[in-house]
Formats: structure tokens, sequence, C-alpha cells
């Protein structure tokens, strides 16, 4: 059996996906989808608008054979610890290709500007510490240095600089892993209008928050999606969005010292001291965010911190979970996709597991879910929470 390998957050699982499943299906001939999904918090530094249970029944329910949990300690991380992670986990499945979205849909030019970083290293480093010395935010700089080194890839359009990392984790590696893009159609990334039946998940979800499930927002999702939006409503009574942490992200950032902040995951030079400074005056989340933002750091670098901060996960911890990953979470499968693990179980290096009591009850991953659902009444919260300890998800 061919297996194709995709790393999503499915956020919501929307029309857009439905054509990246059907078109990758296609290019790589595969049998099985394999989807890494981030669980609860994101790559940005924000919380799943539903859970990840939610989410992958969705895909499963849409043509995904397969889906695992992206641990947090790789989700809300940078695109390069991001990339690093859903490669080492979709590669510990043996898939034999990888086929992901992007702005610019030229898999050659993915592959031809991994040369060109390769070939000048030195000066790339060289030029983005003398970039990020001006005061510029990395992003920035990264870009800047790109372009002076030859690249001819918008590294600024984020599906590209996700794109190219997974490309480069995949090269650098030399795994035996066949790569493939398609064009991303229709509106962009971060574009908050609705456009067609095909539209970004920012605009989906500022859409159901501010609106609920309009029969505008409908056309843009399958009806999977829109069944598994109207039982996590009923479920949860919310859906998840940072306002409804504020108080106790609040709360963490005020009962913290100054040196116990300091040693948040990705916090550097002193911008604890501009969190803790802000915490008093901040009069909601998006309030609070303005005020720690500057010119040096992006929004979602804050955001993930901030998201570091909710979860008390510190900078060691990350680095000694990186050090130590062995542990894939299986959140769900189609027959097809439990045929392929059977096929595959003698060949694998990593333990598979189904449910958080295998992580142990003081793991990262169960004090993330415990966090995660906190934004829920207790009235609903534990019947939520008995979810992580169930048996995966299977579709027939």
């Amino acid at each position: 059996m061919k297996a194709c390998g995709l790393i999503v957050e499915y956020n919501p699982f929307h029309n857009g996906h439905i054509y990246h499943l059907e078109e990758s299906r296609s290019v790589t001939q595969a049998d099985c989808l394999i989807a890494v999904m981030s669980g609860s918090f994101l790559q940005r530094g924000e919380p799943a608008i539903t859970d990840k249970f939610s989410r992958a029944r969705a895909a499963l329910k849409s043509g995904v054979d397969i889906v695992l949990e992206l641990p947090y300690a790789y989700s809300v991380q940078s695109s390069t610890l991001f990339s690093h992670g859903a490669i080492k986990v979709l590669n510990a499945l043996k898939i034999d290709s990888l086929c992901f979205g992007s702005e610019s849909g030229s898999i050659k030019s993915f592959i031809n500007n991994f040369h060109i970083l390769n070939n000048n290293k030195i000066k790339f480093d060289s030029i983005l510490k003398r970039e990020l010395a001006k005061g510029y935010s990395y992003p920035l700089a990264n870009n800047l240095a790109y372009q002076d080194i030859g690249f001819d890839l918008d590294v600024l359009e984020p599906n590209n600089i996700l794109g190219f990392n997974y490309v480069k984790e995949v090269l650098l590696n030399a795994l035996p892993i066949e790569l493939h893009t398609i064009k991303r159609t229709n509106n962009a990334y971060h574009d908050v209008k609705l456009s067609s039946k095909i539209s970004s998940a920012t605009s989906i979800r500022k859409e159901i928050i501010t609106n609920g499930m309009t029969q505008t927002v409908k056309s843009s999702l399958p009806n999977e999606t829109i069944h598994e939006f109207n039982v996590y409503k009923q479920l949860a009574n919310t859906y998840h969005i940072w306002e409804n942490y504020f108080d106790l992200l609040q709360y963490k950032v005020l009962s913290s010292s100054r040196s116990d902040l300091s040693k948040i995951a990705l916090v550097d030079e002193g911008l604890h001291n501009r969190i803790k400074d802000t915490a008093q005056v901040a009069e909601s989340f998006n309030h609070w965010m303005r005020l720690v933002k500057t010119k040096r750091y992006t929004w979602v670098k804050i955001q993930r911190i901030f998201t570091h901060i909710l979860t008390s996960t510190t900078q060691y911890e990350l680095d000694n979970y990186h050090k130590n990953f062995n542990q894939i979470r299986l959140l769900g499968m189609t027959k097809q996709g439990q045929t392929y693990l059977n096929k595959i179980k003698g060949e694998l290096e990593v333990n598979i597991s189904s449910s958080l009591k295998s992580f142990g009850k003081d793991s990262l991953d169960s004090k993330v879910s415990d966090i995660y659902y906190s934004a829920v009444s207790p009235k609903y919260r534990n019947n939520l929470i008995k979810q992580e300890y169930a048996p995966p998800i299977i579709i027939n």
C-alpha cells in the first residue's frame, strides 16, 4: 500500500481541504492518506476553534484514512520546528510521499531554492544576523536574507515558508519521501472575508464566531464539518477563542515571578518584563497583545509565548520533549487506515498510542489538554476530557 502524508490543522476542515485531499490522492496515487494534525493549540499560537476529535472526525469522514496528533511541543512553534516534528511523525509512519498546499504551486521551485540555501548557508546566516541587529522581526529579516542569496520563492507567504521547511527537512535528512505541492485556490490564508465555496479558515472562523453557522459560511464547509460544529457546540456550549482564556492567562502572569516568566518557552531578550509590566492594565486578550507588540516581535510570536505561559511550559520542558520524543498519538482511522497500520506495525520504531493515559497524568500532553478544556464550563468539561482516554475514532 502506498501512503501519502499531509500536514494539517483543519481549523476547521473546509472545502479547500477536500480539494487538497482529492488532488493529493490523484497526484501520488496513494492508497492511504495520513494526516498529522495540530491538537488543541496551533502553530500561530491560538486555541483550535473546536477540539481535535471533532476536527479529526470531519477529516476521516471526508477522505483522510489516518489522523495523528502533532504534539504540542512541535505544534506551537516556528515553521522550522513545526515542520521538523510533522515530518518526523509522518516518516515514522513510513509514508511514500508528501503533498502540501502552497502559494507557489511548483515543487521544482521549492527544491531549487533549497539548493540555493544549501550552497549559501554561511552567507545566509551572516545576512540574517545583520538584519536582526537592525531590529527587524525574524520573518522579515529571514525574507531579506533569502532574497539576498537569490531566492525566487516568496517566503513571507505562510504556506510557502511552511512548505519550504517541509522540503528542507526531507532533503537535509535524505528521507525516502517523494515531494509534491498543490497551488492554493481562491482566497489567501489570512483573508478575513468569505469569498466562495473555497474560503480561508481565517474567514470561516471569523464568520462563525461573529455570526454563528450562517448559510454563507455553510457554503464553504462540507456537511461533515457542519455536523461536527453543531455537535461540539452542544457538547461544549462554546467555541474556543483566545478571549475565553484571558482571565486565566492574566492570573498566571500576575501570580508568576519575573524569574519564572523568563523560563517560559520562546521568551528572550527581556520580553517577560514587558509582559509582566502590561499585565495589570490589559483589559482583554486583544488589548494585551497590542500593548506587548513591538516592531521586533511579531503578533504570532507573542501569541505563542502567551500559549506557553497559559500552559506553564518552559523552554527546558520543550527541549527535553524533543530529545525524548518516541510516542505518537493516534486520533482516528478508517478501515483502510487500520489495514495500513496493521501492514507496517512490524516496521515501526516508535510507539503508537490511542489514549492520553499512555503519556502519563503529569505529561505535557495531559497538562495542555486540561488547559484547553478549561475554557469550557465544568458542566460540560468532564465528558469532553473523557475523549482523551477513549479508544481512537474508527470510521467504517
